[in-house]
């Protein structure tokens, strides 16, 4: 029987088919003067990273559409004779559909119109806060670059921080990330260090934060689309990347590309190396190198014009030294005046390692019946380890931790646009296979005998989601979705997510105003115990819950103002979670996923983007305000059964926290490029010690970024991140070696070399 579910859960995708969520749809009409439609218009969309491009033209009405344009920028251009030919600029957010209106002038009476300087046309008809991170940006912003980089994130979206080695975005940890539209699976939590996949694969990154459609699942927090470098803004070229820095650290990559009018290739290597790994628990850094290396491959097949194949794969490979805290006589490893005789977390014997490894594949098949209806089918495959090693005489308990994941499975899409309706329905789902084991030798006089407890547990899930928009007005958009989920695992459980939004442009002003209501489910891990480490927890007063579902409910509204190409978005959200997902950690650093019973998390958000001003500067700001709460007791994982408590700040909880950069053009084809954080202070496990109050330091970092290119083949960049070498405590929680502090100053060197092959 269960043979049979698995067999017909990975048929069911192809049997049942949201528009990926890598597309979006770009419609328009065109008129001369007198406003009358201009029919047989010549419509070309172009990518402005790339030499993709579609072309379409107008109908009896004027009217032209692109249905499955990938997300990015573009430009539309409209031809037709006796007039002079007309550009504007658009941005293609996923599931959207912006509208250009093209007014053509007489031939002669204006030979061109041209809208370079005109503000980019953004989508209107969106509920979702949305941050669109472009490669330009990953190429100038200071240390963006780098293989395990999250700068690209953090330094654009609001809210978004590394604490304790891990990203938070929304005061939550669970995120999802997709690559060409299709999802990768990962129901674990804060088991992996490194990133999903390398910055200098990316072309484009849209993240959503909140207020998702049914078809973007059940990661509240955030949801990171990526649409990879594909070989369309290539020409049978390759690239070579180096860097070398203090701290010996070093990162190169190696990529190929090319296309013909159907056929698109992308494919790289990378790998790099550093002292310095993870966020140290002093100021020195000790014990705390890292490298790693990696290959991704992108292929395109555009069949025909109603049919594209696409491919995709990623390898990723990781080991990272966990610091330590090499003073024997300070706060943490010493019970002394300052911290009341207790020692805060003594780490100087820890000499810990962890590996990890990562790999997917996801194919995709897009089928365009007509310029109102798409199918989409996308199978895929996903590998995901972190194995936590000790060595044997760690003080106090020498943990080990491996966890192996396995996924397959699939999604399958269908969407139908009507004159005021856009229709999506879809079946998305996955095996999961896990095995584990839990180890641990205590050195703490305890008399605790060792033990490990080998685990196999396995799940699947199965959801299926409905999504509608409709716009009674050409400025109202209305949408309502559901999601029912089914899991199986450690729990089964059943969940019906209902989401509805709304989004109004104001004619003249073209301020887009949003408002969301919706219900969020997230499958829990498959982690279970039994055996030896039960045996252990119940004899030390702790014990075993089986995991539950994440659920969520979230309020959110927010506008959108665009003003001569600046564009301010600003919103404001509550979310109320009832088994909020968190970790908590055995011994010198194996982290057990663990859910409690409440967490409330509310705040508002500005995020400020500039046009390039004077031909030469842009500039970007994120800044959020956010409070992130929870409840015991803990409701799921390991459990010490704590009576029921107030609301209590989570440990990374931090106020305000604000991103300020720009990147400007210089003379001779050079530049500069900065970014300014700030963040308030995270909370503190240890009130008054030694940092008075209930916060840490409040730090700011100033980084710089100088490069210049040598014609077209050859640039050179010379980065510098905490210019100033600010050191704080960022966090004082218990995960990987420890209490953790932000980076020293780095400062690094790159070379870019581009040729034809």
């Amino acid at each position: 029987m269960r043979k049979g579910f698995l067999f017909l859960l990975l048929l069911l995708p192809f049997a049942v088919s949201t528009l990926a969520t890598i597309f979006g749809t770009v419609r328009g009409i065109v008129h001369d003067p007198q406003h009358r439609p201009v029919s047989g218009t010549t419509v070309m969309l172009k990518a402005k990273s790339s030499d993709w491009s579609k072309s379409a033209s107008t109908d009896n009405n004027g009217e032209f559409v692109f249905n499955a344009v990938p997300i990015g920028e573009y430009s539309v251009s409209a031809e037709s004779p006796g007039f002079a030919p007309a550009v504007q600029s658009v941005v293609v957010n996923s599931g959207t559909e912006p509208v250009v209106h093209f007014q053509l002038n007489l031939a002669g009476a204006k030979e061109t119109v041209n809208v370079s300087g005109a503000p980019v046309i953004a989508p209107t008809d969106s509920a979702t806060p949305t941050t669109l991170i472009s490669r330009p940006d990953i190429e100038r912003t200071p240390g963006v670059s780098r293989s395990n980089s999250l700068a690209m994130i953090t330094d654009y979206v609001p809210g978004a921080y590394v604490t304790h080695d891990q990203l938070h975005i929304r005061g939550g940890h669970q995120t999802s990330w997709l690559v060409d539209g299709v999802p990768v699976p990962n129901t674990n939590i804060a088991s992996n260090l490194g990133p999903q996949i390398d910055p200098n694969d990316i072309d484009y990154m849209e993240v959503n934060r909140g207020s998702y459609s049914a078809e973007f699942g059940d990661r509240t927090y955030g949801v990171f689309n990526i649409v990879p470098r594909t070989g369309f803004e290539r020409n049978n070229e390759a690239e070579l990347l180096l860097s070398a820095g203090n701290l010996y650290q070093t990162n190169a990559q190696l990529s190929f590309g090319g296309h013909s009018e159907r056929f698109a290739y992308y494919a790289s290597v990378n790998g790099n190396r550093s002292n310095l790994g993870l966020q140290t628990p002093v100021p020195e850094v000790v014990h705390d190198a890292a490298n790693g290396y990696g290959g991704f491959l992108s292929l395109i097949l555009n069949v025909d014009p109603s049919n594209q194949l696409r491919f995709v794969t990623s390898l990723r490979k990781d080991y990272y030294q966990i610091p330590y805290d090499p003073n024997p006589n300070d706060i943490e490893n010493a019970p002394i005046a300052a911290n009341n005789f207790v020692a805060q977390y003594p780490s100087i014997g820890l000499r810990d390692g962890q590996h990890e490894g990562d790999a997917f594949i996801n194919f995709s098949w897009v089928h365009t019946f007509n310029t109102k209806t798409l199918l989409s089918v996308s199978p895929f495959y996903h590998f995901n380890s972190a194995d936590y090693d000790s060595m044997p005489n760690d003080s106090r308990i020498a943990s080990t931790d491996h966890r192996a994941s396995t996924y397959a499975g699939g999604q399958g899409s269908f969407n139908a646009n009507m004159p005021k309706n856009d229709l999506q329905v879809g079946l998305y789902g996955f095996y999961q296979k896990d095995n584990e084991l839990f180890g641990a030798i205590f050195n703490d006089g305890s008399g605790n005998p060792p033990f490990t407890d080998p685990e196999h547990p396995s799940g699947s899930l199965v959801a299926f989601f409905l999504d509608e928009k409709f716009k009674p007005f050409p400025r109202l958009t209305l949408s309502a979705g559901m999601r029912p989920t089914h899991f199986s695992g450690g729990v089964s459980e059943n969940a019906i997510s209902p989401r509805f939004g709304a989004a109004v442009n104001v004619p003249r002003l073209k301020w887009t105003f949003r408002a969301f209501y919706g219900h969020y489910y997230q499958a829990p891990p498959l982690i279970t115990v039994s055996g030896p480490l039960l045996q252990f927890c119940s004899a030390n007063n702790c014990g075993f819950t089986a995991l539950h579902g994440e659920r969520d409910e979230e309020h959110q509204f927010g506008v959108t103002i665009p003003y001569r190409g600046w564009t301010l978005d600003a919103d404001n959200f509550k979310t109320d979670v009832a088994n909020f997902f968190d970790h908590s950690c055995i011994g010198s650093g194996a982290c057990f996923p663990i859910s409690i019973a409440q967490a409330v998390i509310r705040g508002w958000e500005l995020t400020l983007r500039s046009p390039r001003i004077a031909h030469r500067g842009l500039i970007h700001l994120a800044y959020s305000n956010q409070i992130a709460e929870g409840a015991l007791p803990i409701t799921g994982g390991l459990t010490n059964f704590a009576s029921p408590s107030p609301l209590f700040a989570l440990d990374h909880d931090q106020r305000n926290t604000l991103n300020f950069g720009g990147d400007i053009a210089l003379p001779w084809r050079s530049y500069a490029s900065t970014n300014v954080y700030y963040g308030s202070g995270f909370s503190n496990a240890f009130t008054g010690q030694p940092y008075p109050g209930d916060k840490l330091p409040q730090h700011t970092t100033f980084d710089l970024s100088l490069g210049k290119d040598f014609g077209e083949r050859f640039s050179v960049s010379l980065s510098a991140l905490n210019v100033a070498g600010r050191r704080v405590e960022l966090d004082n929680s218990q995960t990987f070696g420890g209490f953790h502090w932000n980076a020293p100053r780095e400062l690094f060197v790159q070379l870019r070399y581009r040729f034809h092959y």
